[in-house]
């Protein structure tokens, strides 16, 4: 169909409404998930939608982010610009139906979207439910119309306001501050990070953003372009920008398979973690799906029919198992789908069973071709797996003594865990605590009824940068394991958590507040999102804040947590006022630490949560790993927000 023709056909008959939008702002978390920073996020990431899928229709290749003073954001795209004829059944404008009617959009029309990315059709009407002012432009054949809304409801029929040569559409909206009553404030990094992503994903779409709340040095708008020519293959160096590459280049294919588009691009690098990240129409599909199964499966079949005819696995002793192949591989695999079914609520696992062997099919056959092409590389690939083998069977010994540890299985708990009476993992918190001398203040200090306490020695092993073996091995990371009740490990993926008996739903991670309480906290949540990311991901990781000073005047005294809160304090108590650093979690008595660190009713803990996977696995490769110069310079341009301790 010609673009002229698919302009004619996408009109106000193109636009279904499926349902009323008059609770949204009653349940907002059924539509965005929660009301805090994340789903104050999405609501960016639905208005995007949109644009990028008039870009994956081939209808727009250009689309803008602004962030305005007042927290405000606009949005831009040069498409087709949404219709505002009158829609027949609903009797007004179809830009008033998109806008106004949850479930209202032309992705229910597949002469409209062949592929869409926000599938329910909640988004841009969602958005303006929640919001408390927002105002729809549309450039749309030679004419601007406008319409504006406060909380959902139009304040005006669509009206013409002038003539234009431009196309597109153009949203500015306010989060309602009644709904939203955390913040209002978006992160930049946040959203410069998906619209990066974003681009990698849609090549030869032009992304950019623009912050017009903070300058740089030149007096200019804080703001990047994101543009993509290779797509996933820039992606995929990009992500592994931080580690020492095993080949010449990324293995990378991009085609239909069974009328399903495919795109995949991997790359081999020297360390032992696996990084496998998958979308569905743009969408970060976390938790997998039929899609991520596929690619796994063309990926070990080939390379062991390739290792078996190379004859180099003839002297090993045990059979090669999937995740031998994927050791250091970091890896993406794109695929957009008509009518994606998706387990759960939260688009996060693909259930389309079509797409598994297409996706199998196309990573088999891409294989297949580089190995043939490129036999330095295959001889490379294969010794990998050799090792990875090797350190498997070593960590299958080491990861038996956990499991032999592990309560559940019969065995003991740490010596050093001082655990609570309380039974119910829900009501249950465990504390791991840097060094003896803290988590012996912690364990007279806390609850013993619901708290427990673990002492960690010293700095953890750097799993980073450590064999499988070594990670099981280490006498800290096994008292993890055992206290929380946690079992590892599949004949499919060794590293596979089993979560029916974790001991505990809250996991703090408790730290002196310097530089090396920072690296400790670091140490340990690479080893999270490493080995144990379901903890994460299902919000059972949180950090301790501990005060840095007591501010002190006679019978008066009150904590401070940062170097503003203390000048406050001090200024509040007129002069004659006695200031301690605290340098350390042993220099605050059990009571201290209880009342400012670990009492519900005062402390304050920060949830990890994962809002970019490809980003956070990124940024824990850089801290983590070998490469230096990315570590320095991401050090010194967040340096500013370091507290250094000197």
């Amino acid at each position: 169909m010609s673009e002229e023709a698919n302009k004619k056909n996408y009109s106000a008959d193109s636009i279904q409404a499926l349902e009323g939008m008059e609770h949204v702002r009653m349940r907002p978390s059924m539509y965005i998930g929660d009301v805090g920073v994340r789903g104050l996020h999405h609501l960016v990431y639905e208005v995007v939608d949109n644009s990028i899928d008039e870009a994956m229709g081939g209808h727009c290749d250009s689309i803008s982010v602004i962030i305005n003073e007042d927290n405000s954001i606009t949005t831009r795209d040069n498409g087709r610009g949404i219709p505002v004829d009158l829609h027949k059944k609903e009797g007004v404008s179809a830009l008033e139906v998109v806008m106004t009617k949850i479930g209202a959009g032309g992705k229910f029309d597949k002469d409209s979207y062949k592929v869409s990315g926000g599938l329910h059709g909640v988004g841009v009407s969602c958005v303006n439910a929640l919001s408390d002012h927002l105002t729809a432009t549309v450039f749309r054949d030679g004419v601007i119309w406008q319409q504006e809304y406060e909380r959902g409801k139009a304040l005006y029929p669509v009206k013409r306001i002038g003539e234009t040569e431009d196309r597109g559409t153009e949203v500015t909206f306010h989060p309602d501050n009644t709904i939203f009553t955390q913040t209002i404030e978006y992160s930049y990094e946040t959203l410069a990070n998906r619209m990066r992503e974003l681009s990698f994903l849609n090549k030869g779409v032009t992304i950019s953003i623009t912050d017009k709340r903070q300058k740089d040095e030149k007096g200019e708008y804080v703001g990047e372009t994101f543009f993509s020519n290779e797509g996933l293959k820039e992606f995929v160096k990009f992500l592994d920008g931080n580690r020492e590459s095993l080949i010449q280049g990324v293995i990378a294919m991009e085609g239909e398979k069974n009328d399903i588009p495919v795109e995949v691009a991997m790359i081999y690098n020297t360390s032992y973690t696996e990084n496998l990240h998958s979308y569905v129409n743009n969408i970060n599909t976390h938790e997998g799906g039929t899609h991520l199964s596929g690619f796994r499966r063309g990926l070990t079949s080939t390379l062991k029919k390739y290792a078996d005819a190379s004859g180099m696995l003839d002297k090993l002793k045990f059979e090669i198992q999937g995740d031998d192949f994927r050791e250091g591989l970091t890896a993406i695999v794109s695929v957009k789908v008509s009518e994606p079914q998706f387990e759960g609520q939260t688009k996060t696992k693909l259930g389309n069973r079509e797409v598994s062997a297409a996706v199998s099919q196309a990573v088999s056959e891409m294989l297949t071709d580089y190995l043939e092409e490129h036999p330095d590389d295959a001889k490379t690939i294969v010794q990998k797996v050799i090792l990875a083998a090797q350190a498997r069977h070593a960590a299958s010994k080491a990861r038996e003594m956990v499991q032999r540890k592990n309560v559940m299985s019969g065995g003991g708990l740490p010596g050093k865990l001082s655990d609570c009476s309380e039974q119910d993992p829900e009501k249950c918190e465990i504390f791991l605590v840097e060094g003896d001398s803290a988590g012996g203040t912690a364990k007279m200090g806390r609850d013993r009824n619901f708290q427990a306490i673990l002492p960690l020695r010293g700095k953890i092993l750097n799993v980073e940068k450590a064999m499988q073996h070594k990670v099981f091995e280490n006498e800290e990371i096994k008292n993890m394991y055992t206290a929380l009740g946690v079992t590892i490990g599949t004949e499919e993926d060794s590293k596979a958590l089993n979560l029916d008996k974790l001991r505990y739903h809250k996991v703090v991670i408790m730290c002196d507040a310097d530089v090396d309480g920072s690296h400790i906290e670091t140490l340990i949540l690479t080893f999270f999102f490493r080995y144990m990311r379901e903890l994460v991901e299902n919000g059972h990781i949180y950090i301790a804040t501990p005060p840095l000073y007591l501010v002190k005047k006679g019978q008066k005294k009150r904590y401070a947590w940062s170097d503003k809160e203390r000048d406050e304090i001090a200024d509040s108590y007129s002069g004659g006022v006695s200031i301690q650093r605290y340098k350390g979690l042993g220099e605050m008595n059990a009571e201290q630490l209880w009342d400012t660190t670990m009492n519900p009713e005062f402390r304050t803990l920060r949830q990890i949560t994962i809002d970019n996977a490809t980003e956070t696995d990124r940024v824990f490769s850089m801290l983590m790993g070998d490469e230096v110069p990315p570590r320095r310079e991401f050090i010194e341009k967040n340096a500013v927000y370091a507290n250094i301790d000197t």
